[in-house]
């Protein structure tokens, strides 16, 4: 938070002040003894700045999943998806439940997760649109204090950006391999990217599969058999994703290495079926968030303090004593890790362009409320393509023509949309009842509104002067004619598009 200057207004909202500072380095090598001695000593260096050079630093490992919703493991509470690994992380390590993405997107969640920056700063805040090369990611200052960086599985950041890392390993069953390519006398970063829960499904995914009779269907989609068997789908691929990451983990011990090295798992955007993913209600960009640092962080602690994806590359950077640059907007959450009590920050912001379909929605969000502003509301909230060729949204418009779906469940097909809206989170997890100009919470909006204004100003954060066209029908999700595909870069489209 040093890096901050006080006078910024996204340090303004986005900080609580405490009432004692917490010293850059904040995470002690070895685990503060009871000793009233000892415990002095530790507190005398806790205030001094741990230089690389008198510490061995950590290895670090993030895993990111493919369209993975916040509480669709069982470490989050759900009863019948068998994920006995991502389970044990979360016993062994710290679970965050009050976790978020910049945006619900593929690419432009990746790119703002390794740049420390939200999406409309990444130049690539567009679906598929390549990070360009000038855009910093965390990556390039660990590699230049020494660590070794690896990203290996789904690469999703265009051609440019594979020149950050020393080795990317495209691909299923890259794992294991990138990870036993490492140097033995470096300290490492690996990116480990599923392509699970991606669509499309197929049978197969795991054995025995889950069955459609034990899925936890949403308010917000229709109890249906085609939906059922849709989410069954879905949890066998969140299945194949939790023996993947158990291969790692049982790679760790056996390299006798799971002591020295920091995981991180999270998800890139929400489960992709309509109203998850590409939205910004908590169902499209809240995510599954454990770390496990054995000997730093407890094991089976919880966090409830808000935290936001922008905020992985300055707690890394600064987890390995390396200096932050100035490129990044977010902020290092390690103090959580060693207080899951405390709080950094009071909002996080969240965004929404394009995707398969042209958008424009902004978000903020604390700890009980939710404010959107929707930019084009003459559009319906329809889900990806992929999602809109999937069994439950079909399901879905043969029940909208029938008139068998209630308000919640009708919410892709609705237009206009309201310009904003407002969610008490505590009373309605699920974000179903707009309270959007109700006067005994206009304060709640205003403050909120004023907070968005301001993030919005801080980033220069605005709407595009001309819309990117759908690239699928909004039915069907059939290609159009005439798609951008392959997609440009910014610089690109915006030479073609602007007059």
């Amino acid at each position: 938070m040093g890096n901050k200057k006080i006078g910024d207004s996204s340090f303004y909202l986005r900080v609580l002040h405490s009432p004692f500072h917490i010293p850059h380095s904040t995470l002690l090598p070895f685990p503060i003894p009871h000793s009233p001695f000892i415990a002095v000593l530790a507190l005398i260096l806790l205030c001094a700045p741990i230089s690389a050079q008198t510490v061995q630093r950590p290895n670090f490992i993030i895993f990111i999943a493919d369209d993975l919703g916040g509480d669709d493991c069982g470490a989050y509470g759900n009863p019948h998806v068998r994920t006995p690994n991502i389970d044990r992380l979360a016993a062994t390590g710290m679970r965050f439940d009050s976790a978020f993405l910049t945006c619900s997107s593929c690419s432009p969640s990746r790119a703002s997760i390794l740049t420390g920056r939200f999406p409309h700063n990444t130049g690539a805040e567009q679906l598929h649109w390549p990070v360009p090369a000038e855009q910093l990611f965390f990556v390039e200052p660990l590699h230049d204090s020494g660590y070794w960086t690896a990203s290996a599985g789904k690469w999703h950041l265009g051609p440019q950006a594979k020149s950050k890392f020393d080795k990317v390993a495209e691909g299923r069953g890259q794992w294991l391999p990138t990870l036993r390519a490492r140097p033995a006398d470096r300290p490492f970063f690996l990116w480990l990217a599923s392509t699970d829960p991606h669509r499309p499904y197929k049978p197969g995914a795991i054995d025995p599969p889950h069955a459609p009779s034990d899925v936890v269907v949403p308010p917000y989609l229709p109890d249906a058999p085609e939906t059922r068997a849709d989410l069954a789908l879905y949890y066998d691929a969140i299945g194949r994703l939790d023996r993947d990451m158990g291969e790692v983990l049982t790679e760790l011990d056996r390299q006798g290495i799971a002591d020295e090295t920091c995981i991180l798992f999270i998800s890139d955007n929400g489960r992709p079926f309509p109203r998850c993913k590409t939205t910004v209600y908590d169902s499209g960009i809240k995510t599954p968030w454990i770390v496990r640092w054995p000997g730093r962080v407890a094991a089976g602690s919880k966090c409830r303090s808000l935290v936001s994806s922008v905020d992985i590359a300055p707690t890394i950077l600064e987890l390995a004593s390396v200096t932050r640059p100035g490129t990044l907007q977010g902020m290092s959450i390690a103090p959580l890790l060693v207080d899951p009590q405390a709080t950094v920050q009071l909002y996080i912001f969240a965004e929404h362009n394009w995707h398969d379909y042209t958008a424009y929605d902004r978000a903020v969000r604390s700890s009980r409320y939710k404010y959107i502003r929707n930019g084009y509301t003459d559009l319906t909230m329809s889900p990806p393509a992929d999602a809109v060729k999937g069994q439950t949204f079909q399901a879905m418009r043969s029940l909208r023509d029938a008139g068998g779906l209630n308000a919640a469940q009708s919410t892709c097909f609705t237009k206009p949309r309201a310009v904003e809206e407002l969610y008490d989170l505590q009373a309605d997890p699920h974000e179903l009842v707009n309270l959007a100009g109700r006067s005994d919470l206009a304060q709640t909006q205003r403050e909120l509104s004023q907070a968005l204004d301001a993030w919005q100003r801080e980033t220069r954060d605005r709407m595009p002067e001309v819309r990117t066209p759908d690239g699928y029908d909004r039915e069907t999700g059939e290609p159009l004619p005439g798609g951008l595909k392959p997609r440009p870069s910014t610089p690109e489209f915006r030479a073609e598009r602007l007059p």
